[in-house]
């Protein structure tokens, strides 16, 4: 899919993991339309950087877990770009077990629920209040951001960064990601990134991660085949693979975890035999 010129929009992109993707985007010629809500100081950094590249982006504040504050945003992007070529469904929020402790305290009470909405419903509704415009597309495609934890749940030494919600959440996005990809063929491809432990996301540059002493960060990292956790630039190229290269692959979940979850496991030694 060539990508130069055409329209994306980029949700998560006032911090770590979606900024980097949406510069890659950005880069590669592509105009973007990056709603922000939260953290104001990241939000207001992200609009200062895409406004000096002069090249027509769009940064909004929306609340993407309501529908009709979502429908005024696709409102503007349809009456902005008129058609949507790449949906980068990058939304979520997960409470680490290490930060908020169990889910019944009553600074909690909440949290569930908030992990839900993010992590699992607003992605569906973006997805679903785009679809028409993706459809106005020659070619579009549509990247699902999710989480190991989808895999692994709170056990073993993730325990300590994915609770209960924001797993089983994320193991709904594996669900979302083939059924749009029945929806949306043969002109829109769907596919998802599931992420292991990345840098500003459950990695370094987290709170959770300044949390967790020197022991705990060490079992994490030991879990990791690679011995590292990921790199915001790896994702970023990633996620343009999936758009930009991947024009035979649809409905497919690609885990870029640096072998976390495969990590818990040895091969021992072939035994002898009987025979």
């Amino acid at each position: 899919m060539d990508i130069q010129g055409k329209n994306a929009l980029v949700l998560g992109a006032s911090r770590g993991i979606g900024r980097a993707i949406a510069r890659k985007l950005a880069s590669k010629g592509m105009r973007l339309f990056l709603p922000w809500f939260d953290w104001p100081k990241s939000c207001q950094e992200m609009e200062a950087e895409f406004a000096e590249m002069k090249a027509g982006h769009i940064t909004l504040k929306v609340d993407l877990r309501n529908p009709v504050a979502l429908k005024k945003m696709v409102d503007r992007l349809n009456g902005e770009f008129g058609v949507l070529h790449v949906l980068v469904n990058n939304i979520e929020r997960g409470g680490m077990p290490v930060v908020h402790g169990s889910y019944c305290r009553p600074v909690n009470a909440e949290q569930w629920q908030l992990e839900m909405e993010t992590t699992l419903h607003a992605k569906w509704l973006v997805f679903h209040q785009c679809l028409p415009l993706l459809r106005q597309a020659d070619q579009a495609a549509v990247v699902n951001i999710s989480s190991v934890a989808a895999l692994t749940g709170r056990s073993g030494p993730a325990g300590l960064l994915f609770n209960d919600g924001y797993a089983a959440a994320n193991r709904g996005i594996m669900s979302l990601t083939e059924t749009w990809a029945r929806l949306g063929a043969p002109t829109i491809r769907v596919n998802e990134l599931m992420l292991g432990l990345v840098e500003q996301r459950h990695g370094p540059g987290t709170r959770g991660w300044e949390v967790l002493d020197a022991t705990e960060r060490e079992q994490l990292v030991e879990h990791s085949l690679l011995r590292r956790t990921g790199r915001l630039d790896e994702v970023a190229r990633a996620v343009l693979f999936l758009i930009q290269d991947a024009d035979f692959m649809t409905g497919s979940c690609l885990r870029m975890d640096g072998g976390f979850v495969l990590g818990g496991e040895q091969i021992p030694d072939m035994p002898k035999g009987v025979l």
